[in-house]
């Protein structure tokens, strides 16, 4: 069964290099918006009885989910033997628990709605801080591609002396394994979040580090303002100016202009998301777990809405 990788609108150059790395087929798929702002769909390229993987990285989900699903829908109407879906950044993994009365628990409703649209999911380190995987709400074969390793590389060769610092206490498993690669020191900082953008964060024991160049480590880099403010702290402590590094940066608004303009050295992040800061390239992992997924047809919603399929309540586990 031959594979074939869909790219959605944007995510073509990632498609190609994932194609490369698999020796796969990219399909030609026609996206066009109608004047009322409805999707078309028209697939160009035959997948009947085929493995289909779309790409498709999920910042700024809302506008993209539409297509998304069609897209999905359209490969198994064609015949699609599986349709699958590797999305580098997973949105809606934050809003994990009901924090305030009333609030919608959007992890658990987006997986299971993406469960019911695509048979498999490959993804690069998901926010799992109150989740032991995504297996607790995702009803199909999942695996993770972990970032670690390439930037633990990287601060290897590219940094002299580095002391990685964690922002806050949710970041300090992911930044331990990554000065651990890297055979670097690490430091993880106290931060007080009052608002979206309004955060105060706290430095322990700068002089202790004063020979060291600091790398800055983060798996999610959106509004930036908690980098911002380290940076700050640690420059008015008489540290080198930090070189930050994000696993997916969304960078939000001017976050990026922001950061450059608070004094980081250097703005380094995986290509998860396209970015001028991409520096880090993942699509060999990832194309290591697309083709080691084991997954079936299956889903886990009714035969009658998946085209005969049958359903499918388990999960492979995570990667």
């Amino acid at each position: 069964m031959s594979t074939i990788l869909v790219p959605l609108p944007g995510n073509v150059p990632l498609a190609e290099a994932l194609a490369g790395h698999m020796r796969a087929e990219v399909a030609h798929v026609r996206f066009h918006h109608f004047p009322d702002g409805e999707t078309y769909v028209r697939f160009e390229t035959d997948v009947a009885g085929r493995t289909v993987w779309l790409v498709c990285t999920l910042d700024r989900p809302d506008p993209k989910f539409v297509s998304l699903m069609i897209t999905a829908e359209t490969a198994k109407d064609l015949g699609a033997a599986r349709v699958g879906l590797t999305a580098p950044y997973l949105a809606y993994m934050r809003q994990d628990t009901r924090f305030r009365p009333g609030e919608a628990v959007s992890s658990a409703y987006f997986a299971s709605v993406l469960s019911c649209i695509v048979d498999a999911l490959v993804t690069v380190d998901p926010h799992l801080h109150r989740r032991s995987s995504l297996d607790d709400i995702y009803r199909i074969p999942t695996a993770i591609v972990h970032a670690a390793p390439i930037v633990a590389d990287w601060i290897r060769r590219e940094i002299p002396i580095p002391l990685l610092v964690g922002p806050d206490a949710e970041s300090e498993q992911w930044v331990a394994e990554v000065a651990s690669l890297a055979n670097a020191p690490h430091i993880v900082l106290e931060k007080v979040r009052r608002g979206d953008r309004d955060v105060e964060v706290s430095v322990p024991d700068v002089e202790r580090w004063s020979g060291h160049t600091p790398v800055l480590v983060d798996d999610i880099v959106s509004t930036a303002c908690t980098m911002i403010e380290t940076v700050g702290h640690l420059r008015r402590a008489g540290m080198p100016s930090p070189i930050c590094v994000a696993v997916h940066a969304i960078f939000a608004g001017d976050a990026y202009a922001q950061l450059e303009a608070a004094g980081a050295r250097g703005i380094v992040s995986c290509n998860t998301i396209p970015h001028p800061s991409n520096a880090l390239d993942l699509t060999g992992s990832i194309a290591t777990e697309l083709r080691e997924l084991e997954w079936s047809a299956a889903s886990c919603c009714p035969p009658e809405t998946r085209h005969g399929r049958g359903t499918h309540q388990g999960s492979t586990g995570n990667g």
